[in-house]
This record gives structure tokens, C-alpha cells and sequence, in this order.
């Protein structure tokens, strides 16, 4: 009998996280790293969400709470999605879970049967399809290439549903690429999710504040409202408020989703952290000044980080509209050899090269199920950011 079950045995590792500790064990072993893999942002959580913190503490809420969040939270939650996104939803209609990963993570485990397919545009965030096929779902690909924008075009996403389809995984900015869905690309998405009613809607909208030039953020449920009572709307405030290691997402849907979610949450995790509760509905309810602010250093990044790779021989870098991550390709490298003879076979050759011979992490592409391509998070300082960039342009130069 083996040890290991089957079910994990259908998933593997996240390349991200992989990434990351990998170059944190060259910098261990006295190497010059620069990890451009964590999508974490480099900024400290904002007073006021602290001070909140340690008011809880010293308040005494340090015990169990409500399985999936406290009332006031929910409640802060609610103020929210009405305040932001014109959406009303009750507390009954909320849920609170540890990071936005075990909101998405309860979706697919309390609705996905063997067979179920979950369609998910790529590139994609790489815990969506290993969750899909961990609930026992079938992950649907529809690649979303670089002539698309990285965007799900709405006739691909007719094409990709069938009786089996269930759920349509939707980000927006998305992780890896940062583009966005305006209005009527939304639009256009939930005109064809209208034909279909057998489909819900899964809208990962963790980087909704990250978005740059004038681009207006818009979620699904709040497009096409007939779409609500088949939507989760997910979010967190670990991009937006740089909380994240405080574990805090959340999600509204229909109150027969939200208590199947409940009723998961409460044989695996129970209740996220009490003090995060509290901080998190500080940072939801208080000022508001911190999002513009770190969207003006973010976009600065960004335009700095496209226009330097865009100078890289054999680099193409669209400039995304939100998030902190760039998703060039380097179709114009593969095949060509590096400096210390390593052949750039693909995307993941390209990174490992980089890594070894530079000391810069990226993901390859392929974690993300579009190559070849690699990702950066545009999440660390100004003087890394153009240190990196310059290396990377050596090490492209040196291609041959």
C-alpha cells in the first residue's frame, strides 16, 4: 500500500515558490541574488492596519472566532463590494478565509465532482489548474497569447464550454501578465456566460487596485448583474494593503456556495486568525491613501521595467495594466546559447541560465502554461529593479 494518495499525486509543487526558495538558498550560500519571483509587495503594512493589531491584542480577541470570519468583519466586507463595486451582499453572503488561496481553494473542493471541467485562460496563476485537479475537476486550457493581449477572447471561451463546464476561472489584472479587462472586454465575456447557464463564475480580483494609466477596474457580477447569483467574487488584502503575511481573503456568492464553503472550512482550517480579522477590517474601513500611493510607485516600476527589458536583445515586453508583474517573451532567444554555454531550449533553460549565471530569479513561462515566456514581479526597489534589468541585458547580449 502506497503512502501518498492518489489525489496528490495528480498536482506538483508551485514553480513560484520553488523559484523563490531556490534563490534563497544561493543567497544563503553567499551568492549576489536578486529574486524577482515572490509576488509580494516590498512595502510595509500601513500604520494604521498595525495599530489596529495591537489594539486586538491588547483588546483581548485572541480567541476562536465564527468559523469563516467575524460578523464585523463580513460586515466591513459588505461596505466594501458596495462602496467599490455597486454590488450588495449580505454578511450571510460573505466568507472569510486564510489568504484569497483557501477562498479559491474551498470553491472547487465543495462544488467540483469527478469530471467537472473548470475553464482557465492562460497564462494562469499556476495554483489554478493543481487546485481544479486536486477537488477531482478537469482543468480547461484556452491559451490567451500575446497577439490577444493575454486576454480571453469571447469566442474562445464559447468554444471551450461544454455540458461538463462548471466554473470559468476569471483575473483580472491577472498574475502572470497584469492585463486587465476593461468594460467591454467584461462585456463581451459575460454576454457569452449569459447562454450558458450551467456555468459559474470564479473572479480572482486580488490586484483590482494595482491598475495604471487611467484603466478602470470592472469584476463580472458587476457588468452583467444576472451574473450574480452565479458568480464568486474573490478578493484579499494582501496585494492591496501589503498584508501579506497577515492571511486574509475573502469572497461573496450565493449563501448555498458561501455555507458549503463554511461547512469545508470548518473540518480543515477553522477560523482565520483573530487579530488578522481585526486588522484586515481596519484596512477595508480606514483611510484609503495608501492604495494611490503604492499605485504611483508601482507604476513607476512598471514603466521602468518594460522600457529596460524592451532593450534586451531578443526581449519583448508588452506593458501590462496592473498588477506588478511583465510577461516578455523571448521567442528571439530560443535556440541560441549563452555565455557559459547553456542552450536556451525553452523558457525554463532561460531562467535557470539566468539564475546561474547572473543571479537573477524569474519563472519560466511554462509554470504558467504559456511559453516561451518568463515573469517578473516589479515588487522590490527602484536600485534592484535596474540592477537586475542590466544583467539581464548582459546575459542577453551574450546570447549567440
Amino acid at each position: 500500500m502506497d503512502l501518498l494518495s492518489d489525489r496528490l499525486n495528480r498536482i506538483k509543487p508551485s514553480p513560484t515558490i520553488a523559484m523563490t526558495t531556490r534563490a534563497a538558498e544561493l543567497r544563503a550560500q553567499g551568492r549576489d541574488i536578486i529574486s524577482l519571483s515572490a509576488g509580494e509587495p516590498d512595502f510595509d503594512t500601513p500604520i494604521n492596519i498595525r495599530e489596529a493589531a495591537k489594539a486586538a491584542i491588547d483588546g483581548g480577541h485572541t480567541r476562536y472566532t465564527a468559523v469563516d470570519g467575524t460578523p464585523s468583519l463580513k460586515r466591513a466586507i459588505c461596505y466594501k463590494f458596495s462602496r467599490e463595486n455597486g454590488l450588495d451582499y449580505a454578511p450571510s453572503q460573505v466568507t472569510v478565509g486564510t489568504g484569497g488561496k483557501q477562498i479559491l481553494f474551498n470553491a472547487l473542493m465543495a462544488t467540483l465532482n469527478d469530471g467537472d471541467e473548470v475553464i482557465i485562460p492562460a497564462p494562469y496563476w499556476v495554483s489554478y489548474p493543481d487546485m481544479v485537479l486536486l477537488a477531482g475537476g478537469t482543468p480547461v486550457i484556452v491559451e490567451c497569447g500575446l497577439e490577444q493581449g493575454f486576454r480571453l477572447m469571447p469566442d474562445a471561451l464559447e468554444a471551450a464550454i461544454t455540458p461538463q463546464t462548471k466554473w470559468l476561472i476569471l483575473n483580472s489584472p491577472s498574475n502572470p501578465s497584469g492585463a486587465g479587462y476593461d468594460r467591454a472586454a467584461m462585456k463581451a465575456l459575460t454576454d457569452v456566460l449569459m447562454r450558458h447557464p450551467q456555468v459559474w463564475v470564479l473572479s480572482d480580483d486580488i490586484y483590482e487596485h494595482l491598475v495604471f494609466d487611467g484603466f478602470e477596474f470592472v469584476t463580472p457580477a458587476q457588468v452583467e448583474p444576472a451574473l450574480k447569483d452565479r458568480t464568486l467574487t474573490m478578493n484579499g488584502v494582501s496585494k492591496a494593503y501589503a498584508m501579506t503575511g497577515w492571511r486574509i481573503g475573502y469572497g461573496a456568492a450565493p449563501e448555498i456556495l458561501i455555507k458549503a464553503m463554511a461547512k469545508l472550512q470548518s473540518q480543515s482550517t477553522s477560523n482565520p486568525s483573530s487579530i488578522s480579522q481585526f486588522a484586515a477590517e481596519a484596512a477595508l474601513t480606514g483611510p484609503q491613501d495608501y492604495i494611490r500611493e503604492s499605485r504611483a510607485v508601482f507604476q513607476r516600476r512598471r514603466d521602468l521595467v518594460v522600457a529596460g527589458l524592451n532593450a534586451c536583445p531578443g526581449i519583448d515586453c508588452p506593458t501590462p495594466q496592473g498588477a506588478f508583474y511583465v510577461y516578455p517573451s523571448i521567442k528571439a532567444l530560443i535556440g541560441k546559447t549563452s555565455a557559459a554555454g547553456a542552450t536556451i531550449t525553452d523558457d525554463e533553460a532561460f531562467a535557470n541560465a539566468l539564475l546561474d549565471e547572473t543571479g537573477v530569479a524569474v519563472v519560466f513561462g511554462a509554470a504558467f502554461g504559456l511559453s516561451p515566456h518568463f515573469r517578473i514581479s516589479y515588487a522590490t526597489s527602484d536600485k534592484q529593479l535596474v540592477t537586475a534589468i542590466d544583467r539581464i541585458r548582459r546575459f542577453c547580449e551574450s546570447c549567440n
